[in-house]
């Protein structure tokens, strides 16, 4: 039987079996990325568009590391110079591009929503590789799958989430893929940097006092402090964040002994992480995200485009 999903838009739409054939898959494709020639002739003949409307390195990179890996064709389309900055359509676009007989659109664009949109008007599989504030799912999927390799399960866990959730597009796509998992989720910030409704997020619960939850948590999620909406900031500085919300070498006897740290990158050093916290050899899982990035990616344009049923040696 193939996989049940023909797009990867909201993460809610996965159960914990579908997330976990997404992890199993993924780690078998770690054998393939550690051995000298990397790549297998899975989705061969397939194409697939990369669409990023929006600034990315992390999630872009990987994408496409991730489909030469699996030997599909590439399309990278995006940026200043599209015809969308001459004035055409979304819809006009995305026809132009399904023209040309492609079988998948991973897409990034600041508007929320945009993935689904396209998704409909398309036909073909469609990945959220981050809209908007909404959802990221791969960008989950690939933290679950770092939580996994460290801990072995996710039962009992209980992760703490740090920083700006309402901005953060991760958390949209994060939480509930943790729940789905049996994850005990808290989420840590200043009301400030809070949503309106947290709750509509999901989580167990929700604080503004990093000390007093640190002893609980068995992995710690720090959230990138958006430096480009710094001007107006919600908070008084920088050096006032880290001391109250930053995780420091002075805070880690406050940890669980094996808690380990994510951060979804790029980090700004000095702010949500001190250097000793962000390159801790037993703790950072943050170079281990980086490598699932990859993995995950391959897994997920693998199940999609039916490489399963396609019986091809992976």
């Amino acid at each position: 039987m193939g996989f049940p999903h023909k797009h990867l838009i909201d993460i809610r739409e996965y159960s914990r079996e579908d997330i976990m054939t997404i992890l199993e898959t993924a780690k078998t494709f770690k054998q393939i990325n550690e051995r000298r020639i990397k790549k297998v002739p899975t989705l061969k003949g397939f194409t697939v568009v990369n669409m990023f409307n929006e600034p990315s390195t992390r999630t872009r990179s990987s994408f496409e590391i991730a489909e030469k890996r699996l030997s599909a064709d590439t399309l990278n389309f995006g940026g200043s110079g599209t015809s969308t900055v001459k004035g055409e359509s979304l819809t006009d676009t995305v026809k132009t591009l399904c023209s040309y007989k492609v079988d998948c659109i991973v897409v990034r664009d600041k508007h929320a929503g945009v993935p689904r949109k396209i998704a409909d008007i398309s036909g073909v599989h469609v990945i959220d590789a981050g809209d908007g504030k909404h959802q990221h799912p791969t960008q989950a999927l690939l933290d679950l799958y770092s939580i996994w390799e460290a801990k072995g399960s996710f039962d009992g866990l209980h992760v703490g989430i740090v920083g700006d959730i309402g901005h953060s597009r991760v958390c949209g796509s994060l939480v509930p893929a943790l729940k789905i998992m049996g994850c005990e989720v808290t989420l840590i910030a200043p009301q400030t940097l809070l949503p309106a409704r947290p709750d509509v997020l999901g989580a167990d619960h929700v604080t503004s006092d990093l000390d007093a939850v640190l002893p609980q948590l068995d992995v710690v999620y720090m959230l990138r402090i958006q430096r480009e909406r710094f001007e107006g900031a919600p908070y008084p500085s920088l050096r006032e964040y880290n001391m109250l919300y930053g995780l420091t070498r002075e805070r880690e006897p406050l940890m669980k002994p094996y808690a380990v740290i994510c951060h979804p990158g790029p980090i700004n050093r000095g702010v949500e992480l001190d250097s000793y916290m962000a390159d801790h050899p037993t703790r950072s899982l943050i170079l281990d995200q980086v490598y699932a990035g990859v993995l995950v990616r391959m897994a997920v344009l693998y199940l999609l485009l039916g490489g399963a049923d396609d019986g091809a040696d992976a």
